[in-house]
């Protein structure tokens, strides 16, 4: 990974990576350093072609600095790809689609899948913490039983068990930018993890470590829920976002938590 804290403004990074060439000697050194590694079987010291790509002279694999990276196969510029790094790693609150379209000059489109592609590159931070408004809630991800063959089928699998499916909880800050023309984006930051349990200790010791204290967290009315919630407010505020509202098959919560992690 190649470090952009170096660069004070994008205009430096511009500067630096002035072409394809520089780019991808960056991008070499900063994946192997002078010792290049084959990706297809792991032999060092592998030469070096004319046309600047790489050849393993133990399995004959023929490979360039961009194989096996998010940017192997791209039509793009390295160079876009490296500004629109820098500019996703210096904006602490994100950078909308629209915004990385105008700022490197491709189609929103393109800009969304570089976005998504760039993010898997960079580790959730396991210190950093939601703040502001955080909705939270789980889901059980596992196919039903009714579509087995009943030699096949699991009993007792109905609802919140977890013989066949496994539990994952969610969590979503809400927030919003602001754009070049000066208006105002939603943008939603969206943690999941996999859990052994939806049980108090579990979902709380979750909610403490990854939502600041003084947040505004809003939950499902689910009856399990609501009894960590009243245990939870010593350390971050509550609210219960179905409050007044009929029962459904799914919360409003849970959709919008779980919509945005399958939409990213």
């Amino acid at each position: 990974m190649i470090d952009f804290t170096q660069f004070d403004s994008l205009v430096t990074v511009a500067d630096y990576f002035v072409n394809e060439k520089t780019c991808k000697q960056a991008l070499t050194e900063a994946r192997w350093g002078y010792d290049i590694v084959c990706p297809n079987c792991g032999k060092h010291h592998c030469a070096r072609r004319s046309d600047g790509r790489f050849r393993c002279q133990a399995c004959d694999h023929n490979f360039s600095c961009t194989t096996g990276t998010i940017f192997e196969n791209t039509k793009l510029p390295l160079r876009k790809w490296f500004l629109a790094m820098y500019l996703i790693s210096s904006h602490k609150k994100g950078i909308s689609s629209l915004q990385l379209s105008r700022d490197i000059e491709v189609t929103q489109k393109t800009a969304w899948h570089m976005l998504h592609k760039i993010r898997s590159l960079y580790a959730q931070d396991s210190e950093s913490q939601f703040d502001g408004t955080v909705e939270c809630d789980e889901v059980y991800i596992g196919g039903k039983e009714k579509w087995k063959h009943k030699s096949m089928r699991t009993p007792h699998t109905q609802g919140r068990s977890t013989k066949t499916k496994t539990p994952v909880f969610g969590m979503m800050e809400r927030t919003a930018i602001k754009n070049e023309d000066g208006e105002i984006e939603p943008m939603s930051y969206v943690r999941a993890l996999v859990v052994e349990k939806c049980d108090k200790s579990t979902l709380q010791s979750i909610i403490l470590r990854f939502v600041k204290k003084g947040s505004f967290v809003m939950t499902d009315n689910s009856q399990h829920t609501m009894v960590w919630v009243v245990l939870a407010t010593i350390t971050v505020s509550f609210a219960t976002a179905r409050r007044n509202m009929p029962m459904t098959t799914s919360s409003p919560t849970q959709s919008r938590v779980f919509g945005a992690t399958s939409a990213g």
